[in-house]
This record gives structure tokens, C-alpha cells and sequence, in this order.
């Protein structure tokens, strides 16, 4: 019995010792994570400023400029996560002149950035990072004259890094490029940038870079990858450039008068105020709003950009409008007091297709006639909220082969106007009268919607019509006023007794070579014409002569 006394005593003593131990080792624990948390805390807090100035040392360092920073903040998991932001860089490209803008933004300013490293690399004098995420960058350029002059490379430290962190991944989200400009009323240059990662990063070679770009105008999106860099600080318009790009689901109705979705591929190398690129576009859908009409729309083009101004020369553009094939030379540049460009092309159409142009520029369906076209066009765009169509210019010149009219009745009547015109008046109907083709040629101008043409010269077989006139874009009207001349005589156009009627007139209508020249009127609308004589007191003919109506 008193063993068994000993041995439950022993036993109570043994847990007692053991549940105490537990206890003190519990408390020792939390003690020890405590502390741990306060050592890391405190660890953190002294780490702080000595990486602050790590971070303000090297952009000063590198952009010779004074840097601000608001705030920086370290937490620690796994890794050590470094958030910061109200980042301020006064100069990327030396100090502004004193006297130039005391009001200047800085050059570059960054919302948030968040890097994660090992405190031991936090530690070592050049901190090489794997990747820094950026949110909110702005950089902005001031105008070449009031960038100063950038300082020096110190000599002391040539061969030697400049650098206390080295970063070789930056992901920038929500980016936006400001070129200024000293020129009065324009308007600076913006490139919002919806996201640009940034690779193998350094201060004296090109970087790699994948962007995203919202072009305003026509709005779309456009992705591009290339080269960028070295910066040139003195001069920003000499830092090289190059990469390839795809512009998608481009709305051209986003600008005023046009219509139809875009799309373009290509090319592009240089500098910033001189690249060069050579790319196409496809648009299967291009209109324009004053007639509402689809024509597929394909280029090819070589231009030469100022990526700086937006400035575009344009040398040539090669396009195909429908079947219709056309080589432009211009340029497209950043208008002065409004917003947008001013667009100046000479335009060149060797083998083209008059319908393909009518049913751009008008709204009948089918087009009045069809046939080859030849042009020459001076363009011009100007710049403002007004319609394409409205505020274009052009003037030209230009000759139809082959015409024809694409309405059944109208063509009718022209071919028997033609076999009666030389003189053939028992085949001027429509089961003998033969189809005939028209030739025109002439001299035209647009403005304000309103086609003016001069110097109109309109041949069929047997007939010749001189006149000058006018064309209302909208509503598609027309009216012109000439002569025709005829190759037969007034009573060689017409059989039986009205022959006999007008052979007394022959004599006193022939006139400078022609069988017959009369001063005629055509008008007409989208679909229809009337043909009439044209006499200032006087509109009925002779006695018996044809006079084609609608």
C-alpha cells in the first residue's frame, strides 16, 4: 500500500514537472516570435531610409536631376516587398533654364511601384532586381529650348557603375507620354499607353519593350514590340526606336465624315523624330457619309514619321479602292489653333474605276455610269470637328474611257442619240441602235460638299458635248450648260418629212466644222437626266429636231 502511495506521488510529480515544461517552453516561444517580430519590425524600420536613399541616390544618379519620393513602405513575407510612390524625377534631360518655366511639371512622376527582393540583396551595394511593377507613370518632355543643358558624366566614375540598383524587368500599367511644344497654339503631343513591359533595362543600351497603346484617332488599339533606347537626354528626338506593330478594330467613324473598322500591320526603325515605317491597312468597309456606300479600301504605304510631333510624310501610298488602284504623296501634320491634322496629298489614278468612285462619293445605287478612269487630284483635309466630306478640298484633272450608263433607259436614249448624231436615224431605236461607250474628260474642284466641273468635254460616236456645271454631293443633283456638236446634219438625224423639213435649216445651224452645234442644258438627279436645248429666249428647237428627255 505505501508503495503504491510512493508510486501515484511519483507519478503527480512527473506530470506536474512535464506540464510546466510545456508551459515555459510555450511562453518561450511566443517570447522568441515576439521578439522575432520586433527584430524584424525594427529591422525593417532601419532598412527603410537606408533603401529610400538607395532608391532617390540612383535616379539622381542617373538623370542628373533632383528626385522627391513622398513614401516607401517594406513588409516581409517570404521576400521582402518594397511599395512606394509620389515619385518625382524634376529632369530627365538636364536642368531646366531658370528663366524658361519656373511652373514646369516634372518630367516624370509615378503614382505607385512595388518590387520584391531578399534583404540580402537589399543589402549588397548594387541591388539587382527581377521585376518592379509601376502604376500611374507620367513623363513629360519639355520643348528642346527649355531642357538645358545635361551634365556631364562625372570622369571620376567612368568604368564604374553608377548605379546602386540595377532593375532588369519594369511592368507599367497606365502610362501617359507628354511631348510639349513651343510653337503658339498647338497643342502638345499625348501618347496614353495602357500597359509597356520593359526588358533587359539599362542605362547605356536598348531596352525590349512590349506596349499597348489606345490610338485616339481613329480609336484602337495598337501592340507593338521592339527596341527603345538608349535615351538621349540632350536631345530626345535622337533616341533610336524600332519594333513591329498591329493595329486592330480601328473605328474610323470616330472621325467625322468616315466610316468602316481598320486594321494595319507593319513596320517601323529609327529615331524618335525621324522613323521610318512601311506597313498596310485593310478596310473592307470604308465609307464616307454623304453617301453611305461600303468599298473595300487596301494599302500599302511608306512614310517617314516624327514621333515627336505626329508629323507623317507620306512617299507613296499605294491603294486599291474597290478595283480601283491609286498612289498617293503627301503629308499629314499637327494643325496649328484646332485640334487635329491637316492632310495635303497629290493623288495619282492610272487604271481606276469611275463606279467605284461615284459610289463612294454618291448616294445612288448602282452608280450613274461605269468606266476607266484616269485622275490626277491635289487633296487637302483641314483639320476641325467639321464632316470629311464637308471641309475636304480638291481639285483636278480627269478622263473616262468606255462610259456607260447604268440605267437601262438612260443608256437607251443615249444610243440612239448617237446613231441619229451620225446620221443612221432608221437605227435610233432600241432593237438596232448599237451600244455605244462614252469618252469624258475635264477639269473639276470640290469644296463644301459642291463638285464644280470646267472644261467638260463628252464624246460618243457621232456626237461631241463642250459644257461647264455643277454637282451637289448632297443630294446628288447636277446641272450643266455647253453645246453639242453633231456629226450629221439636222436632217440627216431624222427620216421621212421632218427631213425634208429641217434640209433649209442644214446651212444655218452648221457651225465651225459641225453638222449641227446647238447650246443645250443637262440636269439631272441621282438616277435620272433631262437633255434639253439651252437658247436664252428661246428653249423650243426647229420644227422636228430630236430632243431627248428623261
Amino acid at each position: 500500500m505505501k508503495d503504491e502511495v510512493m508510486e501515484t506521488a511519483s507519478t503527480e510529480r512527473r506530470r506536474w514537472w512535464r506540464s510546466r515544461w510545456i508551459v515555459w517552453v510555450g511562453v518561450s516561444f511566443a517570447v522568441l516570435v515576439v521578439a522575432g517580430a520586433l527584430a524584424v519590425e525594427w529591422g525593417l524600420r532601419q532598412m527603410q531610409p537606408m533603401l529610400r536613399k538607395k532608391v532617390v541616390e540612383t535616379l539622381s544618379a542617373r538623370f542628373h536631376s533632383p528626385v522627391e519620393l513622398d513614401r516607401l513602405e517594406l513588409s516581409m513575407t517570404r521576400e521582402m516587398i518594397v511599395t512606394g510612390g509620389g515619385l518625382r524625377i524634376l529632369y530627365l534631360a538636364g536642368p531646366t533654364k531658370p528663366d524658361a518655366r519656373p511652373d514646369a511639371p516634372p518630367m516624370l512622376e509615378v503614382d505607385r511601384f512595388e518590387f520584391r527582393a531578399g534583404w540580402r540583396e537589399l543589402l549588397r551595394p548594387t541591388t539587382r532586381l527581377v521585376t518592379v511593377k509601376v502604376q500611374g507613370l507620367r513623363v513629360n518632355i519639355p520643348p528642346k529650348g527649355e531642357r538645358g543643358v545635361r551634365e556631364p558624366d562625372d570622369p571620376k566614375r567612368s568604368g564604374q557603375s553608377a548605379l546602386g540598383i540595377v532593375v532588369d524587368r519594369i511592368e507599367c500599367t497606365d502610362a501617359k507620354v507628354t511631348l510639349e511644344t513651343s510653337k503658339p497654339g498647338k497643342k502638345p503631343l499625348e501618347f496614353a499607353i495602357s500597359s509597356v513591359v520593359l526588358t533587359d533595362v539599362g542605362a547605356k543600351k536598348p531596352l525590349n519593350y512590349t506596349a499597348v497603346l489606345v490610338n485616339p484617332k481613329p480609336v484602337g488599339e495598337v501592340r507593338s514590340t521592339g527596341h527603345f533606347g538608349p535615351w538621349q537626354g540632350d536631345n530626345p528626338r535622337d533616341t533610336p526606336l524600332d519594333g513591329d506593330y498591329e493595329f486592330t478594330h480601328a473605328d474610323l467613324s470616330s472621325i467625322h465624315g468616315l466610316g468602316g473598322i481598320l486594321s494595319s500591320t507593319g513596320k517601323f526603325g529609327g529615331t524618335l523624330g525621324n522613323l521610318t515605317a512601311d506597313g498596310t491597312t485593310e478596310t473592307p468597309d470604308f465609307r464616307l457619309d454623304i453617301s453611305d456606300h461600303a468599298v473595300p479600301l487596301h494599302t500599302e504605304f511608306h512614310a517617314v514619321v516624327d514621333g515627336t510631333t505626329g508629323d507623317t510624310w507620306l512617299d507613296p501610298v499605294r491603294a486599291r479602292l474597290g478595283r480601283t488602284e491609286i498612289t498617293a504623296r503627301g503629308a499629314v501634320t499637327r494643325a496649328v489653333g484646332v485640334p487635329g491634322h491637316n492632310t495635303d496629298l497629290s493623288v495619282v489614278i492610272e487604271r481606276g474605276r469611275l463606279e467605284d468612285i461615284l459610289s463612294l462619293a454618291l448616294k445612288s445605287n448602282p452608280p450613274l455610269m461605269r468606266g476607266a478612269l484616269a485622275a490626277n487630284v491635289h487633296f487637302v483635309d483641314p483639320a476641325g470637328p467639321v464632316s470629311v466630306s464637308r471641309k475636304m478640298r480638291a481639285q483636278g484633272t480627269f478622263a473616262i474611257k468606255e462610259g456607260m450608263l447604268n440605267n437601262p433607259e438612260m443608256q437607251a436614249k443615249m444610243d440612239s442619240l448617237s446613231m441619229r448624231a451620225q446620221g443612221r436615224p432608221k437605227q435610233a431605236n432600241a432593237q438596232e441602235a448599237e451600244v455605244v461607250g462614252s469618252a469624258l474628260s475635264g477639269k473639276f474642284s470640290i469644296a463644301n460638299a459642291v463638285l464644280d466641273v470646267t472644261d467638260l468635254d463628252y464624246k460618243m460616236p457621232g456626237a461631241e458635248m463642250l459644257a461647264d456645271g455643277q454637282m451637289l454631293l448632297v443630294p446628288s443633283t447636277f446641272e450643266f450648260h455647253g453645246k453639242v456638236r453633231t456629226q450629221a446634219t439636222a436632217s440627216q438625224m431624222t427620216t421621212g418629212w421632218k427631213s425634208m423639213l429641217l434640209a433649209p435649216f442644214d446651212k444655218l445651224l452648221k457651225k465651225n466644222g459641225a453638222g449641227l452645234e446647238l447650246p443645250i442644258k443637262v440636269t439631272g438627279t441621282r438616277s435620272t437626266y433631262d437633255l434639253r436645248l439651252d437658247f436664252p429666249h428661246d428653249t423650243r428647237a426647229p420644227a422636228g429636231l430630236p430632243t431627248p428627255a428623261k
